[in-house]
């Protein structure tokens, strides 16, 4: 009976990939993103264009645009980094990616530089979504802690419980 009241937790962390400040979708002026129709997640409002891996695995799509990124963590989990909003019209000008499709990824491994200056000239927004793009077939939990500055490969931003 105590066996039960000691259950181990598997919760997981992802981790800021880009610094800035961490706002919940709701605030992105997109409804694809506020509304969650991709998914759970939150957004980040960088203050600089070094993207990083939030997780443990491996990058599973990179348009060729390079102005997102998709990876799958260890545990299966999805995630959508997608960078300014209508960024998908600037075909790669301002975006370089350091990773290719089925790298092998750990917390903190540069993934993407980008050209803050040159996106915000360009496109309406910088908002950056961080996207679970599995959440509504997974069965899990997420909390998040949305208003706070991050640091990216050091803040965790989601958790997964």
């Amino acid at each position: 009976m105590l066996k039960n009241l000691f259950k181990k937790t598997t919760k997981k962390e992802i981790i800021a990939p880009i610094s800035g400040e961490l706002v919940s979708l709701d605030k992105v002026p997109d409804p694809v993103f506020a509304e969650k129709m991709m998914g759970e997640g939150v957004a980040i409002i960088p203050i600089d264009g070094k993207v990083v891996a939030p997780i443990n695995g491996k990058v599973i799509q990179i348009p060729k645009s390079n102005h997102a990124i998709g990876l799958e963590a260890e545990d299966g989990t999805e995630i959508l980094i997608h960078i300014g909003l209508e960024t998908v019209g600037l075909k790669g000008s301002g975006f370089q990616p350091l990773v290719s499709v089925n790298d092998q990824i750990k917390i903190g491994d540069p993934l993407l530089d980008v050209d803050l200056s040159y996106i915000k000239q360009h496109v309406e927004s910088i908002i950056t979504p961080v996207i679970i793009t599995n959440s509504n077939t997974n069965n899990k939990t997420y909390k998040t802690t949305p208003n706070v500055q991050v640091i990216a490969g050091q803040s965790p931003i989601i958790t997964i419980l």
